[in-house]
């Protein structure tokens, strides 16, 4: 029994000191810590090359490249791509500059150097659409991807922090069946695809702004937009599909929500993981009101 008791104090002690050097690992430097900031920077230009390198293999090179050109895709998927770009922007910005806040880089050079890499690498994939003949670069996809970095960048300006956050949310629909090629045929490739089942949030810190004890500072009001209706980009370009709606609807939605990163912890380890998945609405209670007027109220909403 003696030995037993040993080896759980042993085995406890080994598992507190490794979980002490994680979070001594990922507890921000106070200076700038130079290995810290070429590894952020090493890291972020091998994952940025091995994203195009791949997009170029996979994606692009089945279709034949022709000369640089623009497109106006402005009025496809009743703009759920472009509210997309938004998110993916402020957020790969926001990981960027919270990486070099880890190394210790100054709050300008963050801003700077860390909250743009989003729309710098978006827009290298743009350039790639804007050779492919299939594609074309888009001047509302480069609009899209600057308001989502110049999200981020104001609120740091204006308020110090970021009280207002794009979130995502995602169900299964009927309409990936209909055309699975450009849908998605699998969950992964539906939650990517599917517009249908996408919904984008502004979820707003509700403390952050009136600053009261009577309100858990952990406590979000969100807003989202979504839309029913869509196997492609434009209305009434296929005719022989079978269609569950027919008729493409914009949804506004009305919710509570909870900002992951406003939890109290000590545990460095928890605010990463905190900060990653705050990047998803949590299902809660919503108000729908949608663009022929009907309104629906979910218990929880997904």
């Amino acid at each position: 029994m003696k030995f037993l008791i040993y080896i759980v104090i042993f085995a406890f002690s080994i598992v507190a000191n490794s979980q002490s050097k994680i979070d001594n690992f990922l507890k921000p430097a106070d200076s700038l810590q130079f290995q810290r900031r070429n590894l952020v920077v090493g890291t972020e230009a091998v994952l940025a090359t091995g994203a195009i390198v791949g997009l170029s293999q996979l994606w692009y090179k089945d279709y034949p490249k022709s000369d640089f050109h623009f497109i106006n895709d402005n009025d496809e998927w009743l703009q759920m791509d472009k509210v997309g770009h938004v998110f993916s922007s402020y957020h790969i910005g926001r990981f960027g500059a919270e990486l070099l806040q880890w190394s210790g880089v100054s709050k300008k050079k963050q801003l700077i150097y860390g909250s743009t890499i989003g729309f710098a690498f978006l827009s290298v994939v743009e350039v790639m659409d804007g050779y492919s003949s299939e594609w074309g670069a888009s001047w509302g996809d480069v609009a899209a991807n600057a308001s989502g970095t110049a999200l981020y960048v104001s609120q740091e300006l204006l308020w110090k922090e970021q009280r207002i956050t794009p979130k995502f949310s995602f169900h299964t629909t009927v309409y990936a069946s209909a055309r699975p090629n450009v849908l998605g045929s699998s969950l992964q490739e539906q939650i990517l695809k599917d517009y249908n089942g996408q919904t984008y949030w502004l979820s707003a810190n509700i403390h952050s702004f009136f600053k009261t004890s009577k309100i858990p500072n952990w406590l979000n009001l969100a807003v989202g937009y979504g839309a029913e209706g869509m196997i492609t980009g434009k209305e009434g370009l296929i005719n022989t599909i079978f269609l569950p709606e027919k008729e493409r609807i914009r949804q506004f939605y009305l919710s509570f929500d909870v900002d992951l990163t406003k939890i109290n912890t000590k545990s460095h380890l928890l605010k990463s993981v905190f900060s990653v998945f705050n990047t998803i609405k949590i299902p809660a209670p919503t108000f729908e009101i949608n663009s022929l007027g009907k309104t629906k109220f979910y218990t929880l909403y997904f």
